[in-house]
């Protein structure tokens, strides 16, 4: 008694939950779902504080069909319990929605919950049978069509669209039909005739496809016999019969009355209706069929939830041997109430968009559509996200995507555009198409090179063909106008700078910079010039880049030693001492180097220690430290008469002169500059000693005008010099000639003005400081001058006008050969940055002739 109270008090407390309770939530969930996935916070939802949902005992109340999920009492989440099948729970419903009463108590309340399962490919299509037998005649035409029953599909919507594929056979093909059944007829087509006699039977696979991602397929292999009689099949009036019953008709209403008709008499003329087959492969036992008037009836209840559309396969045979069969469809539309959610269909896509596309241009044409009617049909639509992106309507159910915005696809390259559809039932239904629109590009960002002014740095005497450098601009474009081609541009802001292109060129893929030419210092120093970098869009955009190529200097150049002024009498003394230079040579110091002739210098008996006999000059094309020279004394070593200036070649007494020292000294005098490895270059220097007049009276006959006649008297004083006479009257001539040098010396020293001098032969201007040789350019101008000045200047020598000596010891009585410095410039087209500090600021010259040397030289290069 007791219980059955507890029983009443119960339900009524049930019944008023339910009047109190309101409102509603809803929840989504994919089927086959882990059991334990959290489908929503139900607590939190209805409203209920943290912890509440355990002390009011929030639970699901337990109803008929099983619901596979369950609340968690301690955090009042909606749980997965049990494994959820969409076509277990709801068959061919869409949507599947299950309705959950949650109960809570203190105070007592009832909630709503409706829970939709999301429909996954978890189905692949099936056939009605593994195997399909099939009788064809073998005088089949080609064209001739064979009904198959298509498979079924458990799933919905696109998981559900079932394409169908045939293996290899020459024979056969499959073909799909639609018709306005809204469904799909499936055909064998006879494409070659058969033979029975060849291939008796033909063994093919069916596979069906659905639309799925991915896809799972199904097969069912056709067994093809072929028959060797060739009857008249039966026909049916209609290839389809499309018919329409409400989901409520009644067991044994009519679906269908088909007829068929056989041209064949007698026995082959009767014919037996029967259902071949039924799709889905469930419902076979929903119709039946009778064989002789092939009226088809239902035996079952209809249910739209389960399936929309009923094909039944109906197949008519003769009774003739074999017996030929006749096939027909007929399609059974269920009718439903308005539970369709909109569907939305991309009729056109224009992609990719350029991006320099303009607002307003139209990206895709779409057209949503309702199964449903009346207010459950009227469709609203959007984009999502909204930008850059909208919808324009254009007719009932048709719509635009346009552009809102402008586009960069170097910003965005493409976009997901999602387009969702809203019907306007109670509860509303959505649908929704996703759009991948690609950006394209356009020519609208220039190359930009990483640097504005490379700085490059070359070593002189590079190969042809060496890298240099490495240049590289960035386009964000892509394809071809991202594509960056380089290439040396002659223009540039200053109106002097060299051609470019003589001396280095750019790999037009890559960007490499590499050297046309050898590189030479002494050439070129700087080399400044563009890079340009165009890509290949149409119109074309290029970026530039400043190249400064400085050339580093290398020890490729030996000293050279400057000629005399007048050279061309030294030919033959320089000639008759070529062995003994070769002999010098083999004594230089390590190192490159070049070998001269033998140079001429006459000094006096009783010369004091420190006088200037002579100055070596040389000149190297390099810089720096290359270009920097120094002379040194290499035979005879040890304490001889003479020494040379380590760094102004000037060759000098060592000690007094004396008659013990001969008549004639040989000097071997090395140069070498101070690059890595050392360059070097020798001169031998034949030193004539002489009396004090007879110095100045070669002195004196190496100014005068008449160097042939000179040497000639001198050559015939010599010829004489053996008899006393002749003797005598050298005597007096030298003497007249060093009073004449005396008087002309003492003119120059006061006179007034200054004076040029000039001589038969060219003259050459030899400067040297204490410090070093200078290095002098061609395009330079020299002149030769007398005049008052310090009492140290620069020396300056004449070419002499006698012959020289021959080879061998000269007698004592012999006219000694006349003073002559040979100094030899090679004459480099570039002036020597370097030039290292002087030790002194003056130089020295022979007495008793005082000189000086002037020139303008143009200013050293950079």
């Amino acid at each position: 008694m007791g219980e059955r109270c507890c029983a009443a008090v119960r339900v009524l407390v049930l019944q008023a939950a339910w009047a109190l309770a309101g409102g509603q939530v809803r929840y989504s969930v994919p089927e086959e779902a882990k059991a334990g996935t959290v489908v929503g916070r139900l607590a939190q939802d209805l409203g209920l504080e943290a912890g509440e949902a355990e002390a009011r005992r929030l639970r699901l109340v337990a109803q008929g069909r099983r619901a596979s999920v369950e609340v968690s009492g301690a955090s009042g989440a909606l749980l997965v319990s049990s494994r959820l099948d969409r076509e277990e729970l709801c068959g061919k419903s869409a949507p599947c929605a299950l309705r959950l009463e949650v109960l809570v108590e203190r105070p007592l309340r009832v909630f709503h919950v409706q829970l939709e399962i999301t429909d996954i490919n978890d189905n692949a299509p099936i056939f009605p049978a593994a195997r399909k037998n099939l009788s064809i005649a073998e005088s089949s035409v080609p064209g001739s069509r064979f009904p198959l029953e298509g498979a079924s599909d458990a799933d919905i919507g696109a998981n559900a669209q079932l394409s169908y594929t045939l293996s290899p056979s020459e024979h056969f093909r499959i073909e799909e039909e639609n018709s306005n059944s809204r469904s799909k007829s499936l055909f064998l087509v006879l494409t070659k005739p058969l033979d029975r006699e060849t291939v008796p039977v033909h063994r093919l696979v069916l596979t069906a496809s659905d639309g799925g991602r991915p896809s799972l397929t199904g097969t069912m292999e056709l067994m093809i016999l072929v028959l060797d009689v060739n009857d008249n099949a039966p026909q049916f009036n209609q290839s389809v019969y499309n018919v329409v019953l409400p989901e409520d008709a009644l067991e044994a209403t009519l679906v269908a009355r088909v007829n068929a008709t056989d041209p064949d008499l007698g026995i082959y003329g009767e014919m037996i209706y029967e259902i071949d087959s039924v799709v889905p492969p469930s419902a076979t036992d929903l119709f039946s069929i009778d064989a002789n008037t092939g009226e088809i009836r239902l035996t079952g209840p209809l249910d739209y939830e389960t399936v929309t559309l009923y094909d039944l396969h109906i197949k008519v045979t003769d009774k003739g041997t074999p017996p030929l069969p006749g096939h027909c469809k007929v399609v059974l539309e269920v009718l439903d109430v308005n539970d369709n959610a909109p569907e939305v269909w991309v009729t056109s896509l224009s992609v990719p968009v350029p991006e320099d596309a303009s607002v307003g241009t139209v990206v895709a044409l779409l057209s949503v559509s309702d199964r449903d009617s009346g207010a459950n049909g009227r469709v609203r639509c959007w984009v999502w996200p909204a930008s850059p992106f909208g919808l324009e309507a254009t007719f009932a159910g048709s719509y635009s995507l346009v552009l809102r915005e402008a586009l960069d696809r170097e910003r965005v390259s493409e976009y997901e555009v999602e387009v969702r559809a809203e019907d306007g039932g109670a509860p509303a239904l959505r649908g929704r198409r996703g759009l991948r629109v690609a950006v394209s590009d356009v020519n609208d960002n220039a190359p930009a090179f990483a640097q504005a002014v490379y700085t490059v740095l070359a070593r002189e005497n590079n190969a042809a063909g060496a890298e240099l450098a490495r240049l590289w601009a960035r386009d964000p474009d892509e394809a071809g106008n991202g594509r960056v081609s380089y290439s040396v541009w002659e223009g540039g802001v200053g109106g002097g700078w060299r051609p470019a292109s003589s001396y280095v060129s750019v790999d037009a893929e890559s960007g490499r910079l590499w050297a046309l030419q050898p590189l030479d210092y002494e050439e070129l120093q700087v080399l400044q010039f563009e890079v340009r970098a165009v890509d290949a869009g149409e119109p074309p955009l290029c970026g530039n880049a400043t190249v400064q190529l400085f050339v580093l200097d290398e020890n490729d150049n030996a000293p050279a030693l400057l000629p005399p002024a007048g050279s061309a009498p030294e030919a033959g003394g320089v000639a008759g001492e070529a062995g003994e230079a070769g002999e010098a040579g083999e004594a230089a110091a390590a190192g490159s180097g070049s070998v001269s002739g033998t140079l001429w210098a006459w000094a006096a008996w009783g010369a004091p220690a420190g006088q200037v006999v002579a100055k070596i000059r040389a000149v190297d094309a390099d810089s720096g430290y290359n270009a920097w020279l120094r002379y040194e004394l290499w035979e005879p070593r040890g304490k001889g008469p003479f020494r040379v200036g380590l760094y102004s070649g000037e060759v000098s007494t060592a000690r007094a002169l004396e008659e013990a020292d001969g008549p004639r000294q040989r000097l071997l005098i090395v140069v070498r500059d101070h690059g890595e490895p050392a360059r070097s270059a020798t001169a031998t220097l034949s030193v004539s000693l002489v009396e004090a007049a007879e110095a100045a009276l070669a002195a004196a006959a190496g100014s005068s005008s008449s160097r042939s006649a000179a040497g000639a008297e001198l050559g015939a004083g010599a010829a004489s010099a053996a008899t006393n006479v002749w003797l005598v009257v050298a005597i007096c001539a030298v003497s007249s000639l060093f009073l004449l040098a005396v008087v002309l010396y003492g003119a120059s020293r006061w006179a007034p003005r200054a004076a040029v001098l000039s001589g038969p032969g060219p003259t050459t201007l030899v400067c040297a400081s204490e410090v070093g040789s200078w290095s002098y350019s061609q395009r330079h101008s020299r002149s030769l001058c007398v005049a008052d000045g310090a009492g140290k200047s620069d020396l300056m020598v004449f070419s002499p006008n006698f012959p020289p000596p021959p080879p061998g010891p000269a007698a004592k009585d012999t006219q000694p050969e006349p003073s002559a410095l040979l100094d030899t410039v090679s004459a480099p087209p570039l002036l020597s940055p370097f030039r290292p500090p002087p030790l002194f600021s003056s130089a020295y010259c022979l007495p008793p002739l005082r000189s000086c040397c002037s020139e303008r030289r143009s200013p050293p290069a950079a």
